[in-house]
């Protein structure tokens, strides 16, 4: 099956051992024969009738590895089992890298050549309805494994086939979880909290993979059981603890090239739905005109996330964004000024996601302005965490955010003033 040793995807680690590559090709050969979908069933029998004696330990084994082939993430798999894992990136057979958190590290995981790589790529986006071949090079899809798949062919890509796993962990986190590792000071968990029950309107912005997602699903998971909340998403990440929670998740167009429905259209629809919070995952395109309308007509309590480098860069993303609406700078400013209340910016502070800023929208001069509220000190240290305000550096927009927030006596003193 291989010729190169050093390249054997049946000789990984995160098995715990190795299965044998005739063994691999005569099991897999056997079970492909059968019609209906793979079951554990078929493999241990394939297995039993190769007549290699295994013992229990590699009879287990060598299902595990053969089933992850044929149904999962292949060589992959057993980095997905990791808790901790968020992401894992495929550059070539000789070269994975995985993500726990922290930035993207290289793990000792090889497929046996570019052809299997190739062919576990155009399984997993096949399992999502889409099709990936040299008429369509470049798929993003989720499946129903809870994994969101990205990949990239050749010549698009000049090194060989590119794979992309973003795994959805189903724990959600709460913001006192977040205060304990340290991800939230005590006066910045205080404030969101009271941005949420006072239903300002707002944007979480950030790098990919900064979190926003995460925080999106714990404010949510804030609001009043009475509330209606509809999610909009180009994949369907978000699972906020709340009781009566309505998701809509984009649709791309299938191998005919039909059937497309973007997010504008679901906001759209969303409207008609008598929402309590209209929530999009992500603005990253022309649906942005519609959130900043359905926000300028009465629902409160609404937002999303947005990729930004930094809270004063979300207003130029606005403006690109609105472009691909045909909205000039002036008008998204404008319904900006009007729609959005607070922006929250979450940054990776020496390894830990962080929110790094807390601001506020306001019209200056016809130009939209995010102002500094709440600003985290880069270098603050996880054990004075715990002391109110320590850590945290009250801006130039703390009184209008405090205006707005008409905060009580818990959430004074403000934090230090500069």
């Amino acid at each position: 099956m291989t010729t190169d040793p050093q390249l054997d995807s049946t000789s990984l680690g995160p098995w715990g051992g190795s299965v044998d590559a005739q063994l691999l090709d005569t099991v897999r050969r056997s079970v492909l024969a059968q019609a209906g979908p793979v079951t554990e069933l078929q493999v241990a029998a394939a297995v039993r009738e190769s007549g290699r004696l295994l013992g229990a330990s590699g009879s287990l084994m060598a299902m595990e590895r053969i089933t992850a082939e044929l149904n999962g993430l292949g060589p992959l798999q057993g980095l997905a089992k990791d808790p901790e894992v968020t992401d894992i990136f495929v550059n070539a057979p000789d070269s994975v890298w995985l993500d726990r958190g922290s930035g993207p590290e290289r793990v000792d995981v090889r497929f046996s050549s570019e052809g299997d790589l190739r062919a576990l790529a155009v399984r997993l986006v096949a399992s999502g309805g889409r099709r990936l071949d040299e008429s369509s090079p470049c798929v993003d899809v989720r499946i129903a494994a809870g994994y969101r798949i990205h990949a990239v062919l050749p010549p698009i890509s000049a090194a060989g086939t590119l794979l992309s796993i973003r795994i959805k962990r189903r724990t959600v986190l709460t913001l006192q979880d977040m205060e304990n590792d340290g991800s939230l000071e005590p006066v910045v968990s205080q404030v969101l909290k009271s941005i949420m029950s006072h239903r300002l309107n707002f944007l979480i912005s950030g790098a990919t993979g900064a979190g926003k997602t995460t925080l999106l699903s714990a404010l949510l998971g804030l609001c009043p059981v009475r509330e209606r909340i509809v999610l909009i998403e180009d994949a369907a990440e978000l699972e906020p603890e709340h009781p009566h929670v309505v998701t809509m998740e984009a649709r791309h167009e299938n191998a005919e090239g039909a059937g497309a429905v973007d997010l504008a259209e679901l906001v759209r629809q969303a409207l008609r739905m008598n929402p309590g919070r209209l929530i999009v995952g992500e603005c990253r395109g022309r649906e942005v005109r519609e959130l900043l309308m359905a926000l300028n007509t009465g629902h409160s309590g609404g937002g999303g996330t947005i990729h930004a480098n930094s809270a004063r860069d979300v207003p130029a993303r606005l403006a690109a964004l609105g472009a691909l609406a045909s909205m000039s700078p002036e008008t998204v400013f404008l319904q900006g000024a009007s729609a959005l209340d607070v922006v929250i910016h979450l940054a990776q502070v020496q390894g830990r996601r962080v929110v790094a800023e807390i601001a506020v929208v306001e019209l200056d001069h016809g130009r939209l302005e995010v102002v500094p509220a709440l600003t985290r000190h880069a270098t603050q240290p996880k054990e004075h965490s715990s002391s109110r305000g320590a850590g945290v550096t009250a801006g130039q927009g703390w009184p209008l955010l405090a205006q707005r927030l008409q905060l009580d006596e818990q959430l004074t003193p403000p934090p230090e003033t500069t």
